[in-house]
């Protein structure tokens, strides 16, 4: 019944496998992906007709995990999968941005592309097997597709690049690197890393490149044996050469004009009107709107890019290296927690920091299992930044992949837990954008959090490298704006401190680019980003000392883990008491350690005395504050260190004889007390004769006591 095709390799150490002609018969493409345990279905569609009156080509890439792939049932009421998390729409665009600059650039037929996990053997991430899935699904449905593509994640542990870490290995790893090329090139990067330097980035990128090699062999040989005839593509246009001369004949003059206007606003104005005449003549002419809207595009493009090639002048009349003016500000905001104003030309992100505490916490609900996430950063993008109008609703695909990207530049700088215990959420609005407002997110967080008083390792910034290739000439730009963006080759954006690179990010709109443009990508952008660093120190160099006014306080300190049932008490009750009688917030982990939160210092302090009263042992000579519980004919019990008790003894009440022990003290009295000696059955001595009861301190009077006795 089944014609099975499939082909096996084994790589980095796990057996990967390509199996087609079993499962989703109907798809155009369909491909199981096994590696380990790890299984991922792929298929692809494409509809058989163009897509009528669209001037792009309209790709859709769906990745999903079922619950049953790691044997969970979904939470929830529904008990069933629901709209995608942020991991997966992270992972859709990482499969969609290396196979969309391969398609044939007339095919405009309705795409679509889904990889599902059917299982997951918790040691083999998925996102790797899906990108690989999606490309053999796409080389055998006969789609004008040119791949395939392969792709690798690339680890450094212990000074060695490591293909393919495990889920295990991945904590120990200085570099998580995803990098997807054809044989000739490299296509995608997507990498978050503790500031390695520029050479190592390549040498892990190249590293990831020639490690997927056999991947791309394998699905060369699956398709050589099953492979789909290739599918007929609509003949070109017969107005199309004609429509381009005369497109020429009445828009290169104004172009040239309009693109010589250093105003962004302005400029687009301009082109804008001069793209709706000209539209509007060669419809009246007989041509059609829909073409040659596309070719104006075209022509813009090789208006730009040639004059950059050209002359090294741009769009705004900058070279290829220089930096928009920047103006960095902090504590923009009266009442939050951290705020900045990070401007970079016409890009601009306000920033802002807000702390929290444990119970702030995001909950992950991963198939790797479920998990705490104290670092959060959301990206906004309203329609407002670039002048327009348009829907206000949840994050897209955009957003999350900008937010994602920013985190990640910064993630390797946060402190640890223990030298900074805050849930620390950052919100980039941004207010203007024309170019890499997620690089303008990355330096805006760093201000933002250093105003917090977050104490970051190191300052972090981020610039948005470009290219224009035509041939064997190529153009690096340094900090793009938006039109470079658009008519451009590459979109290569690069975050890190001074010392190295925390996060690289790279997609390309042609097939590939070679190891020498990327070295002189890293080299410009290492030279743009320790400017940008200069700029932001001027604002603030270094994190604050102390957490703004209104932000929580908070300490962290570690608690044996036998004492955390006595500090929560039976169902709660001592913890919840010191919490409303202190009016702390209390987080404690399952390893003793605990952090106490709250409005100032004097709350926190007196939650952390509450609790060490509990956990910590008394010592002898020390003096404490505790209530007589209970008198009998030979002395008194007090209450004094938790749930501690200790004997004061007749002859201990006061520097003379005492006949009487209720003469002293009575059952409910507050007394300051000194332990004179814990003995092997945990029996405590205790002492007030030497203590002044309305200071707490040692009196004189004993000092000669003890004197006269020696």
């Amino acid at each position: 019944m089944f014609k099975i095709y499939r082909k096996e390799i084994n790589w980095a150490g796990h057996k990967l496998t390509l199996e087609t002609g079993k499962i989703a018969r109907q798809a155009d493409g369909a491909v199981v992906v096994t590696y380990g345990e790890t299984v991922v279905l792929c298929t692809a569609v494409a509809k058989k007709e163009p897509t009528p009156d669209v001037d792009f080509f309209p790709l859709t890439v769906h990745y999903q995990e079922k619950a049953f792939a790691a044997g969970k049932i979904p939470g929830g009421f529904f008990k069933r999968e629901g709209k995608p998390s942020d991991h997966e729409t992270l992972i859709s665009r990482l499969i969609d941005r290396p196979i969309r600059p391969l398609f044939v650039p007339s095919f405009r037929n309705d795409t679509q592309v889904i990889c599902t996990v059917l299982s997951h053997d918790m040691e083999n991430p998925a996102d790797i097997p899906a990108i690989i899935g999606a490309s053999a699904a796409l080389t055998l449905s006969g789609l004008p597709f040119l791949g395939p593509i392969g792709a690798a994640r690339v680890g450094f542990i212990d000074g060695e690049f490591i293909l393919n870490p495990t889920l295990a290995q991945a904590p120990h790893s200085k570099l998580n690197l995803v990098v997807a090329g054809t044989e000739e090139g490299i296509l995608m990067v997507e990498s978050e890393a503790h500031e390695l330097s520029e050479t190592q980035m390549l040498d892990a990128v190249m590293f990831g490149h020639s490690h997927f090699q056999p991947v791309i062999q394998a699905i060369i040989d699956l398709a050589e044996e099953c492979a789909k005839d290739p599918w007929e593509l609509a003949s070109e246009d017969p107005q199309k050469e004609k429509l381009i001369e005369r497109l020429k004949e009445l828009a290169t003059s104004d172009m040239k004009v309009a693109y010589g206007i250093r105003d962004k606003t302005q400029r687009h104005k301009k082109l804008a009107t001069l793209k709706n005449q000209t539209i509007e003549a060669l419809k009246e002419e007989g041509y059609s709107p829909i073409l040659a809207y596309a070719e104006f595009k075209e022509l813009e493009k090789d208006l730009v890019r040639g004059e950059i090639l050209k002359s090294g002048e741009r769009i705004d009349g900058r070279d290829t290296k220089t930096i928009r003016p920047i103006v960095a500000e902090v504590g923009v905001l009266p009442r939050a927690h951290g705020s900045a104003l990070f401007t970079r030309g016409s890009t601009q992100a306000f920033v802002v920091a807000t702390l929290g505490t444990g119970q702030d916490e995001q909950v992950i609900d991963a198939l790797e299992g479920e998990y705490k996430e104290p670092f959060l950063l959301h990206y906004n993008f309203p329609p407002y930044s670039v002048g327009e109008t348009g829907r206000m609703g949840g994050p897209g695909r955009r957003e999350v992949g900008h937010g994602k990207l920013a985190w990640r530049a910064l993630h390797p700088m946060m402190p640890s837990r223990d030298k900074f215990p805050y849930t620390i959420r950052i919100v980039s609005e941004i207010t203007e954008s024309d170019g890499s407002s997620s690089m303008a997110s990355v330096c805006g967080s760093s201000l933002a959090m250093m105003d917090a008083g977050v104490p970051l390792e190191r300052p972090v910034a981020g610039i948005a490298m470009g290219l224009i290739k035509e041939g064997d000439k190529f153009a690096v730009l340094s900090d793009i704006i938006g039109d470079e963006d658009h008519l451009g080759d590459m979109d290569f954006k690069v975050a890190g401190s001074q010392e190295g690179i925390t996060a690289l990010q790279m997609d390309l709109k042609i097939t590939s680019i070679t190891h020498h443009i990327m070295e002189i990508a890293l080299e410009q952008a290492r030279v743009g980003r320790l400017h940008i660093l200069g700029k932001m120190a001027e604002a603030i160099g270094n994190a604050r000392e102390e957490v703004r006014e209104y932000a929580p306080r908070m300490i962290s300190f570690t608690i044996p883990k036998d004492k955390i049932r006595e500090v929560i008490g039976a169902g709660g009750k001592v913890i919840r008491d010191i919490c409303e009688t202190t009016g702390a917030k209390i987080d404690i982990s399952d390893d003793g350690v605990i952090n106490v939160s709250g409005a100032n210092a004097d709350v926190i302090t007196a939650a952390e005395k509450r609790i060490r009263s509990i956990t910590d042992e008394p010592e002898v000579g020390v003096i404490y504050k505790g209530k007589v519980v209970r008198v009998v004919d030979f002395g008194a019990f007090v209450s004094f260190f938790g749930s501690q008790d200790g004997l004061i003894h007749i002859s201990e009440l006061a520097p003379r004889r005492v006949e009487k022990v209720t003469d002293i003290v009575k059952v409910g009295d507050e007394v300051y007390v000194k332990v004179l000696e814990m003995d092997n059955r945990g029996k405590i001595r205790l002492s007030i004769k030497s203590i002044d009861q309305s200071t707490g301190k040692e009196t004189s009077t004993d000092a000669s006591h003890l004197a006269s006795e020696a």
